[in-house]
């Protein structure tokens, strides 16, 4: 299997030409940091990734974890690496420096997070975790939990997760049973969680659960959800560790892939009743929870990114070593890079994977800005657009990633569906992607309604009024003028779908949910095409070396040719109308 190699040079030229990392370091809350030493960080990260994760995925594919008596085991060697890990100071990286953490800015801990996805994504979904139930109990904790609570998940020595699920449930939260009885200052939990990812391991000293449940006067649905912080170990006051508390792993799930990642059902409550503290006030659970969700969201859609990218350096280096037929032009028998289709569908590959890593880091540098830009306004509009993004990055991402791993198995022909040559592993890591965190139909019904809907579609007129000013300055640069046209269209087709969804949604309530999925992927679809547009246009500085500027304008020229035209089947299957998706009987199924 070819060696994880990050891709420094496109990181960091996302970074810069589409983040906005200029911008963001010029914030007062990043005045200790310069563009040196965010390379210095993101070099170290690259070692990191390579050198330490990377070779446990394999392992940790094969071996997977399991549960002994109530406490889960996980892979040899992964124990080790995440006392490096946090030895090292990585959890800490975007962690705010007033309780323990770096300060860097969240797109800096983006980019490092994708590296450590892509050498492995199993491992690296518990400090993800982590790092998530660090910004919910920074918003919404009391003093005292994020005095208990914070010092040792910034360090990473203490573990956290996020306890949604149940058996009866799924994604219907209104349907949560997990009940929370008050028993002094605390409350005591019972009931089963499920789908739990990171539920229970020791690699950490302890695991701080935010667990959604319900107290005993809560009004029905989704109203009455709170959410509580349920340690594994107590801690004592002077912040040492107590007792087990009553929350414990019944079993791991045997997955299609993350293996190396313990899915847990968790019991809590079955003795005396799990010991939780309330966060963020009775039956506010759900938008507590969401803090930690978005967080969530943006890292899944990331994780398409890493496993994309591990995928296609896979698929290209079968590329160029597997030798087979004769092509145009070429004495005697070639590498397969030299057949056209191979070379399709690497462009396929490449050209989406430089698109999603820009949209991620787009995403990640507008949160920078949402919470340090000194202008009000320009936070305000700022977090409407992350509030807009944020469903397109998590779904659109997560659905191409399933193209482009499937393409990496096809590249390698028969040796893809072989294990051995590691293929079928990302696709099988990456099949939960559009699940987890929020289905694709889930990211689409919020993306039609509370973020298009909810506010008439301004945010996304503004989001294709900046596309349009794009295009325009393509249209002015010299080399690049012919990609405008192509994604100007795609523009237009984009607001029409838009349009034709804010004067027929409110008249028929199917025509949001019967569109969404299609009209977030004609957003996506855009959006990828907008982020190559930018960068095309920011390899054209002087100072960009002249063949990875090259590359970046063949890259773009492609996705404006080859996946753009997509955008119009997307926006045609979301006009159509409702009745061909309802229009059959359920009993002629």
């Amino acid at each position: 299997m070819t060696d994880y190699a990050v891709p420094l040079k496109d990181i960091r030229f996302a970074l810069r030409a589409v983040a906005g990392l200029d911008e963001i370091l010029s914030q007062q809350a990043f005045r200790d940091f310069d563009a040196e030493t965010v390379d210095q960080v993101l070099e170290e990260a690259a070692r990191f990734a390579e050198d330490v994760i990377a070779p446990t995925n394999t392992a940790g594919d094969r071996f997977g974890c399991h549960v002994e008596d109530g406490n889960v085991v996980v892979t040899e060697g992964f124990a080790d690496v995440y006392r490096q890990f946090v030895e090292n100071g990585w959890q800490s990286l975007p962690a705010p420096a007033d309780i323990g953490g770096m300060g860097l800015p969240e797109v800096v801990g983006i980019a490092a997070s994708e590296m450590w996805h892509s050498a492995n994504v199993s491992f690296s979904l518990c400090p993800l975790l982590t790092a998530g139930s660090i910004v919910a109990l920074e918003t919404h904790g009391s003093e005292m939990q994020k005095q208990q609570f914070l010092p040792k998940l910034v360090t990473g020595e203490w573990a956290g997760t996020m306890v949604l699920t149940e058996p009866q449930a799924g994604s219907d939260l209104a349907a949560l049973a997990t009940r929370a009885v008050p028993d002094g200052d605390a409350y005591r939990l019972t009931g089963t969680k499920i789908f739990i990812t990171w539920g229970d391991h020791s690699m950490a000293e302890n695991i701080i659960h935010l667990v959604l449940a319900r107290l005993p006067d809560a009004p029905p649905g989704v109203r009455g959800i709170s959410m509580f912080a349920v340690p594994k170990y107590l801690v004592n006051d002077d912040g040492s560790l107590g007792e087990r508390n009553d929350v414990w792993a019944a079993s791991v799930e045997h997955k299609m892939g993350i293996h190396a990642s313990p899915t847990c059902v968790l019991n809590f409550g079955e003795n005396d009743g799990a010991i939780g503290y309330l966060v963020g006030g009775e039956n506010r659970g759900l938008a507590c929870m969401f803090t930690m969700m978005n967080h969530a969201r943006l890292n899944v859609g990331l994780q398409g990114v890493s496993l994309s990218e591990r995928a296609y350096q896979l698929a290209l280096g079968w590329a160029k070593e597997r030798v087979q037929g004769t092509a145009v032009g070429k004495e005697g028998r070639v590498t397969i890079i030299n057949h056209p289709d191979v070379r399709r569908m690497l462009m396929v590959m490449k050209s989406q994977v430089e698109a999603m890593r820009a949209a991620a880091y787009l995403a990640g540098g507008l949160i920078d800005l949402e919470s340090h830009a000194a202008d009000e306004e320009q936070r305000r509009r700022t977090s409407a657009r992350v509030d807009l993004l944020i469903p397109i990055v998590k779904g659109w991402l997560s659905e191409v990633t399933q193209e482009i791993t499937s393409l990496g198995i096809q590249i390698h022909g028969g040796m893809g569906f072989v294990e051995e040559t590691g293929a079928a592993q990302f696709m099988r890591d990456a099949r939960i992607l559009p699940i987890y965190e929020g289905t694709t139909g889930i990211q689409g019904n919020d993306l039609t309604g509370r973020k298009l809907q909810g506010d008439e579609g301004r945010a996304l007129r503004r989001l294709l009024d900046d596309m349009r000013s794009t295009a325009a300055a393509v249209e002015a640069t010299d080399g690049i003028e012919a990609l405008a046209a192509p994604f100007r269209l795609a523009v237009d087709q984009a607001e029409q779908a838009a349009d034709w969804l804010l004067e027929r949604a409110p008249a028929d309530p199917n025509a949001a949910g019967t569109a969404s999925v299609n009209f977030m992927m004609l957003m996506g679809t855009v959006l990828g095409g907008w982020m190559m547009l930018c960068s095309a246009l920011a390899a054209c500085d002087a100072g960009v070396d002249a063949n990875f500027a090259d590359a970046k304008r063949k890259t773009a020229k492609f996705y404006c040719s080859h996946i753009l035209p997509r955008a119009a089947a997307y926006g045609s299957a979301a006009m159509a109308g409702p009745e061909d998706v309802m229009g059959l009987a359920e009993e002629l199924f």
